[in-house]
């Protein structure tokens, strides 16, 4: 199905974040259909800790109705609950096939020497490509960031013939898809998020590697082997605070790839990761940086 947004009308407002679920709260009795939170100013979030939800101190909440819903009435109505401070407008959204615009702008990517991700309207004709089919989610990775690609290039540098591989934060399941369309005989994503579990699964169910991979989410008890290689894709905090449970899912002499972190957060990590690993490397892409290294 196609959808044209002339067949929707959205209101917008920008709040601080202390207000963002109340203001939410009232597009949603509304009759809103989704409500999305942006970045109103510039101002990034890079450090939430595992299942922590922050918001920008400024936040623009946009609230998307039918074409034919009373917008004006609903706008005079957040007026009148809210007051002059805070503006209410509507946007107008360009006729546009959004379905189409949206896997328009993702392209086959090749990272390392073999191998690429390909959204699954597209196809790659290089000799020798090693191929994971994916399209943009709900869950965070599809290679487009600089901390997936430098993952994903770790990994296509590797000899993961026979190998078992764990996803340290799976996401959407993409590095360990990768590793296992590279060679490695199975996979183990973790993940805090039951919706990244529910992605990973889709995408390996695209890929026809379901049977190799296994899919846990760490809220509950887990028992499982060390692995010969870990990857993890999950920002400088939780990846400080987690070493030690991180340091236990490797085995001795395994390989270790970290990601996540600005270059800046780099020493900050080594200082972490350095008593258990060893030969400990940094490579850096757009103001980010992978740590790699094996275990004592």
């Amino acid at each position: 199905m196609n959808f044209k947004m002339s067949e929707y009308r959205q209101i917008k407002l920008i709040v601080k974040s202390e207000l963002a679920d109340t203001i939410s709260d009232l597009l949603e009795q509304l009759g809103s259909l989704a409500v999305t939170y942006e970045d109103a100013k510039d101002d990034p979030i890079l450090e939430p800790l595992p299942g922590q939800f922050r918001l920008w101190p400024n936040t623009a909440i946009t609230g998307l109705f039918a074409s034919d819903a009373p917008v004006e009435t609903h706008i005079d109505i957040l007026k009148a609950i809210l007051g002059d401070n805070i503006p209410v407008m509507e946007v107008e959204l360009e006729d546009r096939d959004w379905v189409r615009a949206w896997m328009d702008s993702f392209v086959p990517m090749r990272f390392g020497s073999r191998l690429w991700i390909c959204p699954t309207n597209a196809r790659v004709d290089e000799k020798d490509a090693i191929v994971v089919s994916l399209d943009p989610g709900l869950a965070f990775g599809t290679g487009t960031h600089p901390t997936t690609a430098l993952c994903l290039e770790y990994l296509d540098s590797q000899d993961l013939n026979d190998k078992s591989v764990i996803d340290f934060g799976c996401g959407s399941g993409i590095l360990a898809i990768a590793a296992l369309k590279l060679g490695a005989k199975a996979a183990t994503g973790l993940d805090i998020d039951e919706q990244a579990i529910i992605a990973s699964s889709s995408n390996a169910a695209l890929n026809n590697v379901q049977d190799r991979l296994t899919l846990i989410n760490t809220n509950e008890p887990y028992t499982m082997d060390k692995a010969p290689y870990l990857v993890a894709n999950i920002l400088s905090g939780p990846l400080c605070e987690l070493e030690e449970i991180i340091a236990a899912h490797v085995k001795p002499q395994g390989h270790l790839a970290l990601s996540g972190l600005l270059s800046e957060q780099v020493d900050e990590v080594l200082s972490v990761y350095e008593r258990d690993f060893d030969n400990l490397e940094v490579k850096h892409k757009d103001g980010w940086a992978l740590i790699s290294g094996t275990k004592k």
